[in-house]
Order: C-alpha cells, then sequence, then structure tokens
C-alpha cells in the first residue's frame, strides 16, 4: 500500500501547505500593515488559537465531520480546515512583514496600487523566505501528521497516509525489523532531500522572521 499512501500523503502536504498560504498571507499582511479598529485583538486571538490543543476540541470537530458533513474517511477534514489560516503561520509571517519599510508600500500607492495589488505586486515578493520557511513548516508537519490520520482515516484504508500506514505496517511485521527500518527509511527520505535542497533559504526565513516584535 506504500504508493497509496505516497499519494495520499503527498495530497495532504501540497494541498494543505497551498491552501494555509492563501489563506494566512493575506491575514498576516492586515494584521502588519493595515490599520484597523481591533487589529491588536485579531492578534491576540490568533496567538490564543495557538495554546489549544488540537485534542481539546477533537469530539465535536470529528461529530461534525461525521454526522453533519459525511467525510470522515477521506482527506477533506485533514485538508479544508488550513484553508481558514493557521496561527502560528500568519504570526511568523506577521513577524516578517513588520520589517518590510512602509516606504515601499507608500509607493505602490502612489503609482495607483490597492491594497491587494501591493500585496502580489510588493509584498509577496519580498517575502519569498518567510512564505518558504513557513511552507516547509507545514508541509513537515503534514507529511509527518499522524494524530489527524489516524482519526478522520482509520476507517478507510484507501485514504491512509505514510504517518498511519507505516503504523500498520510495522504491526504487520514488527518482527522483521529489516522491513520496518526499509519503511521508515522511505518515509523519511523525501523530506531529508527537501530540506537539503531548501536549507538555506529555510534558515534565512526563520531568521528575518524574529527580526521585529
Amino acid at each position: 500500500g506504500f504508493g497509496l499512501w505516497w499519494r495520499n500523503t503527498m495530497i495532504y502536504a501540497t494541498a494543505g501547505t497551498a491552501l494555509m498560504l492563501l489563506s494566512s498571507v493575506p491575514a498576516a499582511y492586515a494584521m502588519a500593515k493595515l490599520p484597523f479598529r481591533g487589529r491588536n485583538l485579531s492578534l491576540i486571538i490568533v496567538i490564543a488559537t495557538m495554546m489549544l490543543p488540537p485534542q481539546a476540541i477533537i469530539i465535536p470537530m470529528y461529530l461534525i465531520w461525521s454526522q453533519r458533513l459525511g467525510l470522515t474517511g477521506t482527506l477533506w477534514p485533514l485538508i479544508i480546515p488550513l484553508a481558514f489560516g493557521d496561527g502560528y503561520s500568519i504570526f511568523l509571517l506577521r513577524q516578517f512583514l513588520l520589517t518590510i519599510p512602509r516606504e515601499y508600500l507608500d509607493a505602490a500607492r502612489v503609482d495607483g496600487c490597492g491594497s491587494f495589488t501591493t500585496l502580489i505586486r510588493v509584498v509577496i515578493p519580498m517575502s519569498k523566505p518567510a512564505l518558504l520557511a513557513v511552507g516547509l513548516f507545514q508541509f513537515f508537519f503534514c507529511w509527518n501528521d499522524y494524530f489527524g490520520p489516524q482519526i478522520y482515516t482509520s476507517e478507510n484504508p484507501a485514504a491512509w497516509t505514510l504517518s498511519y500506514g507505516l503504523e500498520s505496517f510495522k504491526g504487520a511485521h514488527h518482527a522483521n525489523w529489516n522491513l520496518t527500518m526499509a519503511a521508515t527509511f522511505l518515509v523519511m527520505v523525501p523530506i531529508v532531500i527537501l530540506f537539503f535542497f531548501a536549507q538555506r533559504s529555510f534558515i534565512e526565513g526563520i531568521t528575518l522572521t524574529g527580526v521585529k516584535g
């Protein structure tokens, strides 16, 4: 089942990372650069979501996905929530966007750019290190996520990801440690390769997101 698990994991990690960036970047941009009433309160709420463990809300969330939406046994309960942003990613991106001089944004507005156009043409090109770092964080999380797939996909083997599939593989071949270690190696290889090629941008992005508070 490794081929199927690889496909499911790649769908989960890729789609989840893309949706997270699409939703988190505008929120971080608004909190960092756009003046509006309640901006500080919004930041406090975002930080508060980071303090709430997923285990605390898993029962009502599972009831919603299973009884009301009927999507358990699929990858949708894992992917769809990421379309509404991630507190940790929004906070990191906001910290980086605070370091972008406001003069760049003012110059764009003088040239006739609105807030959305400024975000697309000025802010995002200048934020590539932070976007890459946050994207890698999310991709690694999705790739290694075990709790979510165990809750939502365990009833359907066709929707298993590598992390949960590897656990079932280990249970079936626990005495054959050579097979278990080989399977674990296959799960680790893509992440190691990805980090090897992206480590410079990853470290740069992490460094820059903590420059200004």
